[in-house]
């Protein structure tokens, strides 16, 4: 409370309306599993769109893990399935076991990442390291670097400005510190006369005569030149930017661009800084797929500018790119314009490309990955990863559950430990369900068995796995149900609300199912919580199932478990402010007008039973609910009743003859 000492008109703000809660969002998933490429590790970013899951996951090419034929990158393909099905937000964790393969501990480059290595051709030897920032078969990219010459920046300035034709000094413009420039034709220094026509990076300085900000430009080796040294109309100045063009693999073709950048490392946006092993931002890290240099070995921009374009030198095309670059005739034989070693790019232009290798996906991911670590929290791995992502509310691992041609047992075992990590999740997480996939190959009698091993009321599991046509092979292949289902969660809370039941929807995307059920088939499947993918004639391939693997049969169904899930979570957010007030009749009163005020607009919107609030929910928040000993300990303990509505999953309609004289 303010206080008031001395005398005076006080005017103060107050609140005359309840605290209100906000409904949290319910159709944002989490995905967990492998990936073509993209962090191992550390918090998963936000996707809208399945090209963003390209541009930081690598494509829907096949994946190949070590010692293992390749396989359809199902986490890919449900992620695909996911936006086309009607969802809008998606978090990715991906898991990844190291091959132990390729490893270099002397450069300290990790197994699994691609490299290349581009060596000068000059009587120098140096050599320019490029890897992939992750491990993974699509970091074997194709750069092209593409070396830009721009125009001649030195000029005359006059010592009197109102004398125009009298004396000058040279001068440039539009220069920057550390940027590399080709400087041309430097007859006037004899001393110098070795480096015509080379690369030299700028420095500020101060004129010591006529104390003026001037520049100093500084060679590979040997004696720097002073701005001063420069006669204009004799040299040619001329900054040197170097543009990078990724091209990834993978049958769709798919690249990234980058302009403008310099090539001395202490330029903010050098090759190297721009390029680091080691970013400032996430962001960053998940955008710029190459790291160049990473062991820090070239230092000075025409150092890197002779390493880099090194690859080409000839004489014919060095006469070619002086007599271009300079005012005055260059002997077609000079070789020293040999060392950016040009092609036939433009007149001025020149690029050199270099194709990383080694890339690859490592072993198959084994329960410890999905499970992951949180040995250090910005860099959790697996399910770890979702823990601090509270707007996640649908967690599934496509692909986790396929067989194939492997050890069948095995595989099993996993496939069952998978699910139990699933189901852990999201049952600490409380405000989650999980999506379960049955396996590849499953017959009926197979699916029972394994729904029979699970129980919980946080999970669905769905069968079977659904057809559709692969667009990177052109033919058709089999993928799990829980990408198709998440998006379907996803369309459905949009469209009508958590409140109903996930069920009853078009798959899209859907050629046909694996196994085509029928409804004597599904009348086995469906008591027991299998969810299952029907197809029906001039209705087309419907997801026709929406129950909870769950012995309890007050959790029969999805969307029970997701919409108290949403109205927890919901006065979870929304009663935080509760916390630590005095914990007496007024605060209860709040606390009770707050959620009821909430639970009537969830009633006015159809999304619980009763004709009247009354019989709808009911909350409670006084002694009746808190003994003096929970006050005591500061407890404030408020009870909440809701009547939801349940889906109509049978529709039984009763028809009998009818007299009409009859009562």
């Amino acid at each position: 409370m303010p206080e008031y000492l001395s005398p005076g008109v006080y005017v103060e703000e107050t609140s005359f309306r309840s605290k209100s809660i906000e409904g949290v969002s319910t159709s944002t998933a989490g995905f967990v599993g492998p990936t073509l490429f993209g962090p191992p590790s550390g918090v998963p970013e936000l996707l809208t769109s399945f090209a963003d899951y390209e541009r930081i996951y690598g494509g829907l090419d096949q994946t190949n893990f070590v010692n293992e034929s390749a396989t359809d990158n199902y986490l890919a393909h449900g992620a695909r399935a996911f936006f086309s099905n009607g969802g809008q937000r998606l978090y990715v964790a991906r898991t990844y076991k190291s091959s132990g393969n390729g490893a270099d501990k002397n450069s300290g480059r990790a197994s699994d990442v691609a490299w290349a290595t581009l060596s000068t051709s000059s009587s120098i030897p140096d050599s320019l390291t490029l890897w992939a920032r992750w491990p993974g078969s699509y970091g074997d990219l194709t750069v092209t670097f593409t070396a830009h010459i721009g125009q001649n920046l030195l000029a005359a300035v006059p010592h009197d400005p109102t004398n125009p034709t009298g004396p000058s000094d040279p001068a440039v413009r539009g220069l920057n510190e550390y940027d590399t420039v080709w400087i041309s034709q430097v007859s006037s220094v004899p001393s110098i006369k070795s480096t015509v026509g080379s690369l030299y990076w700028a420095e500020s300085t101060t004129d010591p005569m006529s104390k003026q900000p001037s520049w100093k430009f500084h060679p590979e080796t040997g004696t720097p030149l002073n701005l001063s040294d420069l006669v204009p109309g004799g040299q040619a100045v001329r900054l040197v930017t170097v543009g990078v063009v990724i091209a990834y693999p993978g049958q769709v073709t798919r690249i990234d661009s980058f302009s403008n950048l310099g090539l001395h490392p202490d330029q903010p946006r050098s090759l190297s800084s721009f390029f680091n092993q080691t970013l400032s931002n996430r962001a960053q890290e998940l955008t710029v797929p190459l790291i160049f240099d990473p062991n820090g070995d070239l230092k000075g921009g025409p150092k890197v500018g002779r390493v880099l374009f090194s690859q080409l030198p000839t004489a014919v095309e060095a006469g070619r790119l002086a007599r271009l670059l300079s005012p005055t005739p260059v002997p077609a034989d000079n070789s020293v314009f040999g060392m950016l070693g040009f092609d036939q790019l433009s007149d001025i232009d020149r690029q050199v490309t270099a194709v990383l290798s080694g890339g690859g996906d490592g072993q198959r991911p084994t329960p410890a990955e999905y499970e992951g670590l949180d040995l250090d929290p910005q860099n959790k791995t697996g399910l770890k990863c979702f823990e601090d992502i509270t707007d996640i509310s649908i967690v599934a691992a496509p692909g986790y559950s396929f067989v194939g041609n492997s050890d069948t047992t095995l595989r099993q075992a996993n496939i069952q430990q998978v699910s139990s990590l699933l189901i852990d999740h999201c049952e600490r997480m409380r405000y989650r369900i999980a999506v379960l996939d049955s396996s590849d190959q499953m017959d009926i009698t197979t699916v029972r068995a394994y729904r029979a091993q699970l129980d919980s009321t946080y999970a669905a599991l769905y069968y079977p796995w659904v057809v559709v046509v692969d667009p990177i092979l052109d033919q058709e292949t089999i993928l799990p149900p829980s990408g198709f289902v998440a998006g379907l969660y996803a369309d459905n809370d949009i469209k009508y609300g958590v409140h109903k039941a996930p069920a009853n929807q078009v798959v899209q995307l859907a050629n046909r199912f694996e196994v085509m059920l029928n409804k004597g088939q599904q009348d086995v499947l469906n008591p027991e919580g299998v969810n299952c993918f029907r197809f029906f004639e001039g209705r087309g391939y419907r997801l026709w199932g929406a129950r909870l693997i769950s012995s309890d049969p007050e959790w029969k169904y999805v969307n029970l478990r997701r919409y108290f899930a949403y109205l927890e979570h919901s006065i979870d957010n929304g009663t935080q402010w509760v916390v630590f007030e005095n914990n007496s009749e007024g605060l209860w009163a709040n606390v009770r007008q707050t959620v009821e005020d909430f639970l009537f607009n969830e009633w006015k919107s159809g999304r619980l039973m009763g004709t009247k609030p009354e019989e709808a929910y009911f909350v409670r928040c006084d002694r009746s609910t808190m003994t003096q000993n929970d006050i005591d300990n500061g407890r404030l303990i408020c009870l909440i009743g809701v009547s939801p509505v349940r889906p109509a999953e049978f529709v039984i309609f009763r028809i009998g003859q009818w007299v009409g004289s009859q009562t």
